[in-house]
């Protein structure tokens, strides 16, 4: 009858679960987000392999990445010296030793299929770990993503159909990145110089990251992370810096590298001279500046909140478990004790008895479903127990917004934007945007627009300017939710 009993309590809560509202709630409540990533993850999965078995391959990059491994395999350590079809090796030497495995994988580049599904398990990885800040923050309802993932054409052929360096950055960047908010500054700085390493752009980061450093370890523990980062850098490129530092220095790390007008996104609509101007260039480099001037010092708030309220968990969470557990001891005490009654009254009657207590119990439970809804009351539990949980997942919100909206101004001010570089900030366009106080239907308008002037190729003067306009609308969205987060903040104070 106990085994019956339990069986019952589990239909009925599996029954309440299976409601419209909880429908509901797992699309709209950014709390459910774990199952929809669930979700996600498997959709995703044949979603990509359906892309890889179907959609036509497109050579862009890759027989040129292995072009430059071969020259590295083959022993040619002079930076000048490695090139394939589209020209000079122009990323850092982590690029050169993961294609470089890449090239012993698929049969010395030839097997591109195998690239692809090698691809698919670097899009669902880096994706896991997306969904777990945003679990973490609970910030963004799971349907944004449902709609903006899943329907992404331009995100999907970047990582399955082109096999771009730029995916696996950023899958260190966010490796980085959930590193950091498990406290973990070790693995996080290793990882996030491991994405520096693969291509140069991770630096957009940098300035928020060293803030970051600074406000919650202090001077001579940033000192430690940031040589931590360098050593790392040292280490892999240090066999082409013996060969040559200046030409390993100046191909993979090259500030002033002029970009090819006929592959930009976001300045189509500027004739070739005044693109390739240096005089462009400078101009973009110091409103890059203003803008890290204008916002560095509202993440540097948001970063000192977060330590703050990281010291007050350390506190309180010990206090919390020990609550739990006394808590979690009584209730173990409690049944023991039902158990031992139950037991030895079990022990002192006798079969009679029991037939007797049977039939009476058989007989409640019959009149309890007579009366139906007349007895829905349950008795008043004289005592509970409680379960004490304060959710500090969702501090994440601190380090993540400062982090983003950095990265974000690099990605609009940057010189050029190749099509592979939407994969730069991608994924943070949704909790950018449900930062910001616009409507959900402007929100799903930026990014539809975004979307299409992604997909649009080649560029036109259009989509390059919508680019821009919508680039400026979330900076704004972000500024002015920020300013008035922190002015609330400081009068509470």
């Amino acid at each position: 009858m106990g085994n019956r009993n339990k069986i019952y309590e589990m239909f009925q809560t599996i029954r309440k679960k299976l409601t419209w509202s909880y429908a509901v709630s797992l699309v709209m409540n950014p709390i459910q987000l774990p199952v929809a990533a669930f979700l996600i993850i498997v959709a995703e999965l044949i979603i990509n392999i359906l892309v890889v078995e179907r959609v036509p391959y497109t050579e862009i990059d890759w027989k040129a990445y292995m072009q430059e491994c071969e020259g590295f395999l083959n022993g040619t350590l002079d930076y000048s010296k490695l090139r394939g079809d589209t020209g000079p090796l122009v990323y850092p030497a982590g690029f050169v030793y993961i294609y470089s495995f890449f090239y012993f994988l698929t049969n010395y580049g030839e097997n591109i299929r195998l690239a692809q599904y090698i691809f698919i398990g670097i899009y669902l990885l880096q994706l896991l770990l997306v969904l777990r800040i945003y679990i973490k923050t609970r910030k963004v309802p799971p349907y944004v993503f449902l709609i903006s993932i899943l329907t992404s054409y331009r995100i999907h052929s970047i990582y399955v159909l082109r096999l771009f360096n730029d995916p696996i950055a950023v899958l260190m960047l966010y490796v980085s990145l959930n590193s950091f908010l498990d406290g973990k500054w070790y693995l996080g700085s290793i990882f996030y110089s491991l994405g520096v390493s693969v291509k140069m752009n991770i630096l957009l980061y940098a300035p928020a990251l060293f803030f970051f450093y600074l406000i919650n370890l202090g001077l001579k523990d940033t000192v430690k992370q940031l040589f931590i980062c360098g050593i790392i850098q040292l280490v892999l490129g240090l066999p082409f810096i013996i060969s040559n530092p200046i030409a390993y220095l100046k191909g993979s790390f090259d500030v002033g590298r002029v970009f090819n007008h006929t592959w930009t996104v976001n300045f189509r609509f500027l004739n070739v001279e005044t693109f390739e101007s240096k005089c462009f260039h400078l101009t973009l480099l110091a409103i890059h500046i203003v803008l890290l001037i204008i916002f560095l010092p509202m993440c540097i708030k948001y970063f000192k909140s977060y330590c703050r309220l990281k010291y007050v968990q350390k506190q309180v969470q010990p206090q919390i478990d020990a609550k739990n557990t006394e808590s979690k001891r009584r209730k173990l005490n409690k049944s023991k004790q039902k158990f031992d009654m139950k037991a030895e009254a079990q022990e002192k009657i006798t079969k009679e008895q029991e037939d007797f207590l049977n039939s009476f119990e058989a007989m409640l439970q019959k009149s309890s479903q007579k009366s139906g809804k007349k007895n829905t009351k349950k008795p008043i539990a004289l005592e509970e127990d409680t379960y004490y949980n304060i959710n500090f997942d969702i501090l994440s919100q601190l380090f993540i917004l400062p982090m983003f909206i950095v990265n974000f101004i690099g990605v609009a001010c940057a010189r050029s934007l190749h099509y592979q570089f939407y994969s730069w900030y991608f994924h943070s366009l949704p909790y950018l945007l449900w930062s910001c106080n616009f409507t959900v239907i402007t929100r799903f308008l930026l990014l539809a627009v975004i979307e299409l002037c992604w997909n649009t190729y080649p560029s036109t003067n259009l989509t390059s300017a919508l680019l821009h306009i919508c680039h400026f609308f979330i900076l704004y969205g972000v500024y002015k939710k920020i300013s008035s987060e922190l002015n609330v903040a400081s009068k509470v104070q």
